[in-house]
């Protein structure tokens, strides 16, 4: 029996326990179920798990977000394209993280401000070689999160930058009174400051960041950190360290214990979910083995989340410092005759499985993780927009985001939940997942079944009596369909009508690969 019991603080050995049973299973479960529970403790949802990421990379920026000022036949607000500032307004996006990714850590923002037509340009070697003109810059983002209406998170340049930089960056964006560079900012036309609170010291400081061992970053981050803010960090900067390449525990380990705790508010955690690192196989055409393995390795986000936050828990037991995913998605080779370091692939229901299946492991780690940023937002990786000259497409991982906007700041509703298996060949992982929450007296759950061929029914043991319940369900025909531009509209939401309550009992039949999100009032 496969069982699974989220939203409390966990032991370690409870932990290693679970994650036994998880992986290797026992009997098969007579039925998939989920039981709502009472909790004395209110975890609330942070809305910062739902944030997105837009690096200098392909045509995320330019081509993507960033048309320029002097588009004729794109509708924008200074060179921003306005139907994806419309389109993120409505998932309520509520951080955006920029401008990397290993970009960042070759970006000095200083070219990016000031007169356009007299900023220097670099040449992009990490993402197609490409020149980069520096059109879009500190003062486009910033703009572009107040239009959006988000949270700024800026990744500040520690591989290839210095110390003195992001301090003057930080003051740059958020010092009111008089400065160097505050009044730098008023000459390039911006009076009052920004206030940008999420600030990540370095990306990837393991690898594109400087290939450094935790213990040399460790040293690194708590200088940075250090001249980032004054002694008490009166300013509020949330400052979060380059945090572990999946699995690599040692990694946090390091870092929990060499940096002290005043100078960090989170570590991060990337993961992508793929078939085979060297051989990720295609976004559209994939098989049913490519598609298992993809799951599989999405499914892997619940350990990874586990154990690092298990470490975190030995020197950091009320957790203050958050794990933050501030790359996670899924990753294949990219669209045939396209750019091989754009990175651009479709997105399909395998994408909308693995959007259901991490947003609902986070929902459940609510308590240690707090911010993670989906990789990325237009035209890269999991996109949850594709665009096209002046044609724009939401992506089935964009109508998941949507769906489990209700999550946002709602308080965790813990649950156990047995499941029985997706089957492939010798290999087996849980078919069901799920989570829950309340806010303002409306009970949300989403479910999602990823088996690929069989429909599931689902018993829910409520935790009250409920008069009203409705739901919207996400799916396809076959798993390989996505949204093109000349069918924008073939995945998109609709109303579910496969839930009947009887006794405080929910019964939910669930189609292969589709995403529920219920409401309960």
């Amino acid at each position: 029996m496969r069982k699974k019991i989220f939203g409390e603080v966990l032991k370690s050995g409870a932990v290693l326990s679970m994650l036994f049973l998880m992986q290797t299973g026992q009997a098969q479960v007579a039925q998939n179920s989920v039981k709502l529970q009472a909790s004395e403790k209110k975890i609330t949802i942070n809305k910062h798990i739902y944030g997105h990421f837009a690096e200098h990379l392909g045509r995320c920026i330019y081509g993507g977000f960033y048309v320029g000022e002097d588009n004729r036949t794109i509708p924008h607000t200074a060179g921003v394209r306005n139907d994806i500032v419309a389109a993120l307004k409505k998932l309520k996006i509520p951080n955006l993280r920029w401008p990397g990714g290993c970009f960042a850590d070759t970006y000095h923002w200083k070219d990016g401000i000031g007169p356009k037509d007299q900023r220097p340009t670099i040449v992009n070697t990490w993402w197609g070689g490409v020149t980069e003109n520096n059109s879009f810059g500190t003062h486009d983002f910033l703009n572009m999160c107040e239009l959006l209406e988000t949270e700024p998170y800026l990744a500040g340049n520690v591989g290839s930058g210095q110390v003195q930089e992001l301090a003057d960056w930080v003051q740059y964006v958020n010092h009111a009174g008089t400065s160097p560079m505050a009044d730098l900012r008023r000459k390039n036309g911006r009076e009052n400051p920004w206030k940008v609170k999420y600030w990540g010291v370095g990306n990837e400081a393991w690898g594109c960041g400087g290939n450094m061992t935790p213990e040399y970053y460790s040293d690194v981050y708590r200088k940075y950190a250090t001249f980032m803010s004054d002694w008490t960090n009166s300013g509020g900067l949330s400052r979060i360290a380059s945090g572990a390449n999946g699995g690599d525990y040692n990694w946090t380990e390091v870092l929990m214990k060499n940096i002290p705790h005043g100078l960090v508010d989170g570590l991060a955690l990337h993961h992508y979910s793929n078939v085979q690192w060297n051989k990720k196989g295609p976004a559209t055409g994939f098989t049913d083995e490519q598609y298992f393995k993809t799951m599989k390795s999405a499914w892997h986000m619940e350990e990874l989340v586990t154990k690092h936050s298990a470490i975190m828990d030995k020197y950091d037991a009320r957790k203050r410092i958050a794990l933050v995913v501030d790359e996670w998605g899924g990753w294949y080779e990219v669209e045939p005759g396209t750019n091989p370091g754009f990175l651009y692939q479709q997105n399909t229901m395998r994408d909308a499985m693995i959007a259901g299946v991490t947003l609902n492991v986070f929902n459940n780690h609510a308590e240690r993780v707090r911010m993670a940023n989906l990789a990325q937002t237009v035209n890269v990786l999991q996109a949850v927009i594709l665009t096209e000259g002046d044609k724009m497409i939401l992506t089935p991982t964009y109508h998941v985001m949507e769906m489990y906007k209700v999550h946002q700041d709602a308080t965790l509703i813990p649950l156990t939940l047995q499941s029985k298996d997706y089957v492939f060949g010798n290999e087996k992982i849980p078919a069901i997942h799920a989570s829950a929450s309340a806010k303002e007296g409306v009970t949300h759950i989403s479910l999602v079944n990823i088996d690929s061929k069989v429909k599931h029914e689902i018993v829910v043991d409520l935790d009250k009596s409920y008069k009203d319940i409705s739901g919207r369900i996400l799916t396809s025909k076959t798993l390989t369909d996505h949204n093109t531009f000349e069918a924008p509209d073939k995945i998109k939401p609709v109303a579910f009508n496969g839930a009947k309550v009887k006794n405080n009992q929910l019964t939910v039949e669930i189609a292969p690969y589709s995403v529920v999100v219920l409401q309960l009032k």
